[in-house]
């Protein structure tokens, strides 16, 4: 197993990147090395560094609130810091936030979807500190599904939202450095960033091969299995149908108590959909959709990482229940903080594949729709990669 070192665990035996200056923090409950040190530790045993403030993205400094749940700043209590929140009122840090820092400093675990809101909440930030001035230093982390791969469409620059605020991939084979030296560049925010590279890892690295110990991101997200179909699994939030929130196997897990699961398994066994299987499955969520309710699916079970298509599978399970149910809906607004647009569409970055799976386009024609954009990024982004 390859022993992969993050941008923390080099930034620690590099202490001179950050010496002498006072810092803001961005990280979650995954900031940490290998022996489990949070960064908040880290930093604070640096000789030299300052740590005179904290900001949380989504689900909080310790990552226990759930899904579109706003969350107040409050204050550390080991350190008495100030941690401002980043998804409340305030999507991004203020001038005053960030005023009395020389530095951000950004450590947060992603997952390699476009819609997973760390990425922009690191944006943000970026166009923030650009303005006050603060210059940015992103610790890299591993992509959990590699850096090869990418999938699905590349969204209409139209439709900015905050799980898409610039067009990227579905699956984007890209680390968090990585986007941040991207959208630096290509999206004009032109702040003073420095990106602390891994030593060890390589593009073809699904997490496993790290030699790191996954720490859930988010609440949803408890295995690196769960990151592999978040991909696709992530669509199910804009639909009626539950997407296994409240259940042990959130995203693998998809029904509602209106669907069969074994014509669901059926329909999907019969498309021959690579690197996956289907099973039936019953399950009853704690917590939201459908809360207490017996539902009617399938489980995703993933049987060949590297044949394996998220978003396309994902797609087909949305197709095969529509037309199974006519009980079966688009799930209405709000959802990320915007009120009119279908959070389908949002999820998408465009309504065009809605509209086309409405008019019974075939799975094969929608996936053709987006090779061609999908090769223009490929290209976009080979001068900000850091790996091989």
């Amino acid at each position: 197993m390859a022993s992969v070192r993050s941008g923390l665990e080099v930034l620690a035996r590099r202490p001179a990147l950050l010496g002498g200056r006072r810092v803001g923090l961005l990280s979650h409950q995954a900031s940490v090395t290998r022996d489990l040190t949070h960064a908040l530790d880290v930093l604070t045993g640096l000789r030299g560094v300052k740590l005179a403030a904290l900001f949380a993205p989504e689900h909080g400094l310790a990552g226990a609130a759930q899904d579109l749940i706003r969350v107040g700043s409050t204050t550390e209590p080991a350190t008495g810091l100030p941690v401002w929140s980043l998804y409340d009122r305030r999507l991004a840090p203020s001038s005053a936030m960030l005023s009395g820092i020389d530095a951000l400093v950004v450590d947060l675990q992603d997952v390699g979807s476009r819609y997973y809101t760390f990425v922009w909440t690191t944006t943000l930030c970026m166009r923030a500190c650009a303005k006050a001035r603060v210059p940015v230093i992103v610790l890299d982390r591993p992509n959990p599904l590699g850096g090869l791969v990418m999938e699905g469409n590349v969204p209409d620059p139209h439709w900015p939202s905050f799980v898409g605020l610039h067009p990227l991939p579905v699956r984007h084979g890209m680390t968090i450095g990585e986007l941040a030296r991207y959208l630096n560049d290509q999206h004009g925010i032109h702040c003073n960033l420095t990106v602390v590279p891994m030593e060890g890892w390589r593009r073809a690295m699904c997490w496993e091969d790290t030699g790191l110990p996954w720490v859930a991101p988010s609440p949803n997200m408890p295995t690196p299995d769960t990151a592999r179909v978040y991909p696709g699994g992530c669509l199910i939030e804009g639909t009626n149908l539950s997407e296994g929130r409240g259940t042990t196997r959130p995203f693998e897990l998809v029904g509602a108590p209106f669907l069969d699961g074994r014509r669901l398994m059926g329909a999907l066994a019969r498309r021959g959909l690579p690197g996956v299987a289907f099973r039936a499955a019953t399950f009853q969520p704690a917590f939201q959709k459908h809360r207490r309710q017996l539902c009617h699916g399938v489980q995703v079970h993933v049987t060949d990482v590297a044949r394996f298509k998220p978003f396309a599978t994902y797609l087909a399970l949305i197709i095969e229940a529509r037309r199974q149910s006519r009980r079966f809906r688009w799930r209405r607004p709000p959802y990320e903080f915007e009120r009119k647009k279908l959070p389908i569409d949002i999820l998408c970055g465009e309504d065009r594949i809605r509209r086309a799976i409405e008019r019974g386009t075939s799975l094969d024609r929608i996936e053709r729709s987006w090779r061609a954009s999908l090769t223009r990024f490929a290209r976009r982004r080979q001068p900000y990669l850091l790996y091989r």
